[in-house]
């Protein structure tokens, strides 16, 4: 493994641990530091309130040089995320820096939520509903934010 990419995951965990930013959270699964899990919770007034989403993040060697695999496991409703849960997101793709850490991909993701992006979908449904009817749209993120309160 790794030992510049395990250091840089160690040092991502201890400042989320340290300073974690709102609504966000997330640690190594088990004892892989590669693996992470992560939870984030819907932004405040937006459709999303109240909603908790979980998502893996899995590192590869070359963190921070690459992104992480990024996947919500909770079920989404997103003009920006795929049905199998990965995220259509400038900052996993094309816009990645290793500047990023945790931290600000957890944040940028949550932004995401009540910012998505519709020229740019990678769910049409959503991003149809989202662009010509905003009202459908939220009732659909509020089916989802209610299952996420029950789901595992």
């Amino acid at each position: 493994m790794s030992t510049a990419a395990k250091k840089r995951l160690m040092r991502d965990f201890k400042r989320l641990q340290q300073d974690p930013p709102a609504g966000i959270s997330g640690a190594p699964h088990d004892s892989n530091i590669m693996l992470w899990n992560a939870v984030i919770f819907g932004p405040d007034d937006t459709a999303w309130d109240g909603g908790t989403f979980k998502m893996t993040l899995q590192f590869s060697e070359d963190y921070p040089n690459k992104p992480p695999k990024v996947h919500f496991v909770s079920r989404m409703f997103h003009p920006n995320i795929y049905a199998d849960g990965s995220i259509c997101l400038d900052i996993l793709q094309n816009q990645w820096s290793p500047i990023y850490d945790v931290a600000a991909i957890l944040t940028s993701i949550q932004s995401l939520l009540s910012d998505p992006n519709p020229n740019s979908p990678a769910n049409s449904e959503a991003a149809r509903l989202f662009s010509e009817n905003k009202r459908d749209y939220n009732r659909k993120v509020r089916e989802i934010v209610e299952q996420s309160w029950t789901a595992d």
